[in-house]
């Protein structure tokens, strides 16, 4: 295993709490936060001129923001979650 990925796993799960703590202090609805998360993961994966990036780079280059989607929908919904179980659903559902 990398040792970067649980740096980055628990960089994903930081980012997702603070995204729920804006939530929560009614700086931003979990709609706005879908919105943007969502408008950032098309700008990734529609870039028609990535410099020499294959698909599988843009794929993976989205993942975190994938991550987050499911991070979102999941706090929305009031459900727990951890990185295994949002990394799995983003791989079901590419």
């Amino acid at each position: 295993m990398n040792t970067a990925n649980p740096q980055l796993e628990g960089l994903y799960l930081a980012i997702a709490s603070i995204n729920r703590l804006l939530v929560s202090k009614g700086i931003v609805s979990y709609s706005e936060l879908q919105q943007v998360l969502q408008e950032a993961e098309q700008t990734v994966l529609n870039d028609q001129q990535p410099l020499d990036v294959s698909l599988s780079h843009q794929k993976a280059v989205a993942f975190p923001i994938r991550v987050l989607l499911l991070a979102n929908e999941a706090a929305e919904r009031g459900d727990t979650f951890d990185f295994e179980d949002l990394a799995r659903e983003v791989g079901r559902r590419t």
